[in-house]
């Protein structure tokens, strides 16, 4: 058992795990395999998408030298694991969807964005600024988060 346990990269701990963050990098690693398999799929000639090699034999049999290549029409396994994966990136990011992740985002970064803003006026409240430095701070603070944000 402690082998399979080491084999298969578990430690005697689990790592707590948000689920939503789970889910979200589950979504960012399925995206990768689907844009790499249509990239494979898109390598592939026009006829290999329906038509292909299936098994080859090769060596001697007991009539003598085998060398014999089977093809078959069947969709090639590029595409067949391009769908799948596609199939998964659905099923993840409407799971996504129902637990309701980006609603969760949105109301994470609303209560950041008030967490800063309060920083910012507590600051500039212990500074003691006077009126014309007061309204300069409604031109730099603006323009600085903006440019924070562009980053």
């Amino acid at each position: 058992m402690e082998k399979a346990v080491r084999t298969l990269g578990i430690t005697d701990k689990y790592q707590d795990v948000d689920p939503g963050k789970a889910l979200l990098e589950e979504i960012s690693v399925t995206w990768a395999h689907v844009q790499w398999l249509r990239g494979k799929v898109g390598e592939l000639e026009e006829d290999q998408l329906a038509w292909g090699k299936v098994s080859h034999e090769e060596g001697v049999g007991p009539e003598g030298p085998i060398d014999k290549i089977t093809e078959k029409a069947e969709p090639s396994v590029w595409y067949q694991l391009y769908l799948r994966e596609r199939e998964h990136l659905v099923k993840v990011t409407t799971a996504a969807l129902k637990a309701g992740i980006e609603e969760r985002k949105v109301r994470l970064a609303e209560s950041q964005g008030e967490l800063v803003a309060r920083v910012i006026r507590g600051i500039l409240e212990a500074l003691n600024l006077t009126t014309d430095q007061w309204a300069l701070v409604q031109t730099v603070v603006p323009r600085e988060l903006r440019a924070l944000a562009a980053e």
